[in-house]
């Protein structure tokens, strides 16, 4: 389907000040050439400037049930920064204190190790996994929560 240049025109001048330069000098040009195109486009200026002038007034319930709506989703983007920063400080506190135990308790291991007589590699196996149980039970306990009982259980009883 070819398009013609009134209907490419008639595009062009619909978008308003949209169109990039090449775009509108081919518009102006088209214009110079084309009576219906020009009356088309001052039509559609009209059109623009007489909604421009004309004043809306928002209904009264409208502005509240607005206001009120702002407000709400206000609250929830405060309530998740600082959930995040929360979160956050969590990490944070949580990769401090491993810096600050791993050492300590990989020498523990070693020594108690070393003690017993056992195998470098059986002292090993008992640190990483007295290392990484308690975060794989936390991730467990989280998965098995699920996220039907966020925010004071609103999407559980949305389920049910």
């Amino acid at each position: 389907m070819t398009r013609n240049a009134h209907d490419e025109a008639r595009e062009l001048i619909a978008l308003g000040e949209g169109p990039s330069d090449a775009e509108q000098a081919w518009l102006r040009a088209h214009l110079d050439e084309c009576e219906a195109c020009r009356q088309y486009a001052e039509a559609a200026n009209g059109v623009v400037r007489t909604l421009r002038s004309l004043p809306l007034a928002a209904d009264s319930r409208l502005v509240r049930a607005t206001q009120m709506r702002v407000r709400f989703h206000a609250s929830r983007l405060r309530e998740t920064r600082e959930r995040l920063w929360l979160v956050g400080m969590a990490c944070l506190g949580v990769g401090l204190s491993a810096t600050l135990t791993v050492p300590l308790l990989w020498r523990l291991f070693a020594w108690m190790g070393e003690r017993a007589g056992v195998s470098t590699l059986v002292w090993q196996v008992g640190f990483l996994f007295f290392f990484i149980t308690p975060a794989l039970a936390v991730s467990l306990l989280l998965l098995a929560r699920g996220t039907h009982l966020t925010n004071n259980g609103e999407r559980s009883r949305q389920g049910r």
